[in-house]
């Protein structure tokens, strides 16, 4: 079946599957306890540290979970303002649609395959199950990295019932050269695999709270509408990288966010118009205010 599963990934346009135990995860439950007793918590992960380390608690018969990496890099642009991430259609609808046609094709061999998929949006932390399944390894910034896509990669994970043999991690990290440290804007990556990231640009640009006087001088600085790309873009493990073979990550892309544009519609229409993009998850408010302080005088 897993053979069969690794087929059925090639027929989608997907390279990297790999499977995953069920844990519980406890090497996993001390990294987050100490993340959470360092204040390293924004409010956007899942609270309860249980949900995060076991499977079990969000599926029941959970067997195993297999792990799919969805490349979106198609290619440096100079002058944009939102995150590489961001310039194609919402990863969340196109990876959830793939896993979704898996899924299906799986069922016809299984006829009692249960399954959930998750697009970053599930209670388990997706990196670790892509590190655990031997898709991808982690950078000193907390990105996966692969060796042929780089850290450029979405991770999806399906939660099913049936029983597949696990695949091993990788017996590698990123070289630590520390470019990454150096040069994040916010001082968010701290070094040891560890970063605090409430003082991450990309976070920092999705927060709904008042932005304190640092921030808005750190966004000004940087001036990104949304995300922040600097960390992955000064990463020697992502020189020389494969672009994306998805089409859906190479048609129709969006590299700027006008402000003339976003400040004359209402809150529906950006909706409307915007519905099928990343960016567009914390709503025109948050955009429109990212705008108004680059473009302040």
């Amino acid at each position: 079946m897993k053979q069969n599963i690794k087929k059925y990934c090639k027929d989608l346009n997907i390279d990297y599957v790999g499977i995953a135990g069920i844990g519980p995860y406890y090497e996993l439950e001390k990294i987050l306890k100490n993340k959470i007793d360092k204040g390293y918590y924004t409010g956007m992960e899942e609270k309860d540290i249980q949900k995060r380390i076991n499977p079990r608690i969000t599926m029941e018969n959970v067997e195993s979970i297999i792990v799919c990496l969805f490349p979106y890099f198609s290619g440096n642009v100079e002058n944009t303002n939102i995150s590489k991430y961001t310039h194609n259609v919402d990863y969340h609808i196109v990876v959830k649609e793939k896993l979704e046609k898996l899924s299906k094709m799986i069922k016809k061999d299984i006829d009692e395959f249960e399954y959930k998929i998750f697009v970053d949006n599930g209670p388990l932390v997706d990196r670790y199950l892509a590190q655990i399944s031997g898709v991808g390894y982690f950078g000193i910034n907390n990105n996966i990295i692969n060796d042929k896509y780089g850290s450029y990669v979405f991770i999806g994970y399906i939660m099913n019932n049936i029983k597949l043999k696990e695949d091993d991690k990788l017996d590698k990290k990123c070289i630590q050269c520390g470019e990454c440290i150096k040069k994040c804007p916010g001082g968010a990556i701290l070094g040891n695999f560890d970063m605090n990231p409430n003082k991450c640009l990309s976070f920092i640009t999705q927060k709904k709270e008042e932005l304190t006087d640092e921030e808005k001088k750190l966004l000004k600085n940087n001036p990104t509408v949304f995300g922040c790309d600097i960390c992955q873009d000064v990463c020697p493990h992502n020189k020389k990288i494969n672009t994306t073979k998805m089409n859906e990550f190479t048609e129709n892309l969006i590299y700027n966010i006008d402000y003339e544009k976003i400040n004359t519609i209402s809150n529906k229409e950006f909706k409307r118009r915007y519905k099928d993009r990343a960016f567009s998850w914390r709503g025109r408010k948050i955009i429109l205010r990212n705008l108004e302080i680059i473009n302040k005088k």
